[in-house]
């Protein structure tokens, strides 16, 4: 059983073949403008070629849903949906805040996982180690990182901070007595991760049709905002 792994919900691109414990291969890309509808597709192609992995050969897609970068999150959604309806095979769903705490799983400590939302926003989740992996303790959030600050203050409880939104906001999280940040090694979600946890869903046959995979947006987009700005300016006037 081979699986690919595709995350874009950052500013970096991760992709990885493997199955059945055994990673095949991983690319991470990240460059200073993101450019992920141009990196995604001759990634995965080197994979394919340097593994001997043939599309054809694939039992299912794996994609990071978010939530994440609107532009970058749909490039990855779309290609997943596109490419597993093409194959005529499923699509196994992993939020991507959960790939970026997974790695963290053999901490004994609280970890946040925060990815940066931008406008002075993160996205976050907290979750807690437990045999074989961590489990969330919250829902899926936005806020600013004062916020993320304030709950887990209020929890009290030592606390392993990762993902890039928490580098971004270090000054923040500093204030924290009893935190520690995770650093640069667990900035991104990871396509290795992806794989480990779409495995074993795909095992218990926790996958979907391309045509019911949605991205995770905790907010409209940049563009709807406009939209709606200059709709309500259009209707004062």
């Amino acid at each position: 059983m081979q699986l690919l792994g595709i995350d874009t919900s950052t500013s970096r691109v991760s992709v990885a073949i493997g199955g059945d414990g055994d990673l095949l291969g991983e690319v991470a890309l990240g460059t200073p403008t993101p450019r992920h509808a141009e990196q995604l597709a001759p990634a995965i192609r080197y994979l394919c070629d340097e593994t001997g992995v043939e599309l054809r050969q694939l039992a299912a897609i794996a994609v990071g849903v978010g939530p994440g970068l609107f532009t970058g999150l749909r490039v990855g959604v779309t290609t997943a949906k596109v490419m597993a309806q093409g194959l005529r095979i499923p699509v196994v769903c992993v939020p991507s805040l959960d790939l970026v705490a997974y790695p963290l799983r053999y901490t004994q400590r609280l970890v946040a996982a925060v990815l940066d939302a931008r406008r002075h926003e993160v996205y976050y989740a907290l979750y807690l180690p437990v045999p074989g992996g961590v489990q969330r303790v919250s829902g899926y959030e936005i806020g600013s990182p004062d916020d993320l600050v304030g709950e887990l203050e209020a929890r009290g409880d030592e606390v392993l901070i990762a993902g890039e939104g928490a580098l971004r906001s270090r000054e923040q999280f500093a204030s924290l007595d009893r935190a520690e940040l995770a650093g640069t090694g667990f900035a991104w979600p990871r396509a290795a991760a992806l794989l480990e946890l779409a495995s074993a869903r795909y095992e218990r046959e926790e996958f979907c049709s391309p045509s019911d995979v949605q991205p995770m947006y905790l907010r409209k987009s940049d563009a709807e905002i406009e939209s709606e700005r200059s709709t309500g300016e259009e209707r004062v006037s």
